[in-house]
């Protein structure tokens, strides 16, 4: 009995993952290549067009993300709340992706065995944040989230120049010369947790309404 069409490529391996292969490539090209030219994803505007306060991190906050990366924490902290009830009633107003347009990259992620950070910035003090990370029980008793006490010690990122000049070339980032320039001195007498504070203070704070 003479196989059919679709017999013959369920047999074949080699079909089966050339198939998947440009059915995958189409799907994602379809779902991908639209969000380029749309204004709501690729500008710091919402999606009623309305222009949020975002500007490219500092120096100091730079280097707090980078630290923020470094040791994991988003392994276990997502930055986005979607459009639910059940989350913009416990963390804010849901994420909108002119928020994260000056993000390399960015940190949504969908991991929550922490909370979620999205509105995080301006909730608690910096001495608060501070006690937190150094020994995170010391704030919250029944805290899982390890202590972070190496990082009250000096910022070490000499390269804070070529991080800024990167980010010009892979995105939105307009950093000017004298920006550039004047990133050493911002970190001078910083030290990590400083740089994870500031950066932990600003996310969130684009859209006015977020509480």
């Amino acid at each position: 009995m003479a196989q059919s069409k679709h017999e013959k490529i369920e047999r074949s391996v080699f079909l089966i993952i050339v198939l998947t292969l440009m059915t995958v490539s189409v799907g994602g090209l379809v779902e991908i290549v639209p969000l380029f030219f749309q204004h709501s994803t690729t500008s710091p505007i919402d999606q009623k067009g309305n222009k949020l306060d975002v500007k490219p991190y500092d120096a100091v906050r730079l280097v707090g993300r980078d630290i923020y990366i470094r040791e994991g924490c988003n392994n276990c902290h997502s930055q986005m709340i979607r459009p639910f009830r059940a989350e913009t009633e416990r963390y804010g107003h849901y994420s909108v992706a002119g928020e994260s347009v000056y993000d390399h990259p960015f940190l949504w992620g969908s991991k929550r065995t922490g909370p979620d950070l999205a509105r995080v910035g301006g909730r608690y003090s910096d001495e608060w944040q501070r006690v937190h990370l150094l020994n995170p029980r010391d704030v919250v008793p029944e805290s899982n989230m390890p202590a972070f006490p190496w990082l009250d010690r000096p910022i070490q990122f000499d390269d804070i120049e070529d991080r800024m000049r990167a980010l010009n070339k892979v995105g939105l980032h307009k950093y000017s010369d004298e920006e550039i320039a004047a990133a050493p001195a911002a970190l001078e007498g910083k030290t990590e947790l400083d740089a994870v504070v500031a950066y932990l203070q600003g996310l969130g704070t684009a859209i006015s309404d977020f509480r």
